[in-house]
């Protein structure tokens, strides 16, 4: 049967079991539209870790409280690598320069996105709302997008004079030249325009999300859960065969070059405001 109340533990999230084999995961920072720091990042981890190595768990959804699904980076986090047992061990977290900042981004970022995109079990984001920059880093590990239809998609980053977001599936999401568009320009991208796309499965009324969400979950979990295993494991070992982590890898290496530039040549300073006026303003939605 499943739980009736929530699990405790965890202070940035929420983990439940709302129908028979299904854990739903929940971004929990309504009040700031569910900004992830280091602390919510390591929770989530550890919560798709637990559903993972739960045998009565075969579907896992991501969900968020409140109006959007989430803001992307909280910009305030001042932990690190060191202040949390390493899940991706990749360690130097403290090294002065840009040697401990891309420690900590492969740590949390690249690491934990692809562990995420690599659950043995099929996995179903269920959107909201606005979705910015890093917020794209927790949907597109996801194996299935269920949108509604107030939901956009943006990564404005280019504004800090980087690449795009740590996660860079971008071209692999919404094809070459949406993903061009999307990053030159840093407009955002409809959950309709994202369906058709390929990159969001379903669009759906807001106030049909969770029920549509958890009878999609319901109905993958009726299947042998290795099957869902394996078929799983072939389709993302084509996009490994089409070269997809060897151009993460080289996506995340050119984002550490526009961070050390930043901070050598802006102080960090946005380039261009506008991809950060984004942001700041989806705090006062």
């Amino acid at each position: 049967m499943p739980e009736t109340t929530p699990e405790t533990g965890f202070e940035r999230i929420r983990y439940d079991v709302p129908a028979e084999h299904v854990a739903r995961i929940t971004l929990a920072r309504p009040e700031l539209r569910n900004a992830q720091d280091y602390q919510m990042l390591h929770e989530l981890d550890t919560a798709f870790q637990k559903a993972t190595t739960d045998d009565e768990i075969k579907v896992i959804v991501l969900a968020a409280d409140g109006p959007h699904f989430s803001s992307g980076h909280d910009l305030t986090n001042s932990a690190s690598g060191a202040d949390f047992e390493p899940h991706c061990m990749t360690g130097g977290y403290l090294q002065p320069g840009q040697a401990g900042g891309m420690a900590n981004e492969e740590e949390f970022y690249l690491g934990m996105c692809w562990r995420w995109r690599n659950v043995p079990k099929p996995t179903i984001a269920q959107v909201q709302g606005k979705v910015i920059a890093g917020g794209l880093m927790l949907v597109w590990p996801m194996d299935i997008i269920i949108a509604s239809e107030d939901a956009s998609f943006s990564d404005p980053t280019v504004a800090f004079a980087v690449n795009g977001h740590e996660y860079h599936t971008h071209t692999w999401e919404l094809g070459a030249r949406k993903a061009k568009e999307m990053l030159f320009r840093s407009n955002a991208l409809t959950a309709e325009e994202c369906r058709q796309l390929g990159m969001v499965n379903h669009v759906v009324a807001r106030a049909d999300l969770e029920k549509f969400t958890l009878e999609m979950a319901s109905e993958i979990a009726r299947r042998p859960a290795f099957g869902l295993k394996l078929a799983k494991l072939s389709v993302n070992g084509a996009l490994e065969a089409q070269g997809q982590f060897n151009a993460l890898r080289h996506a995340f290496a050119l984002h550490q070059a526009g961070h050390a530039n930043a901070r050598a040549v802006f102080n960090g300073i946005p380039v261009d405001p506008m991809g950060i006026d984004v942001i700041r303003q989806l705090s006062k939605s």
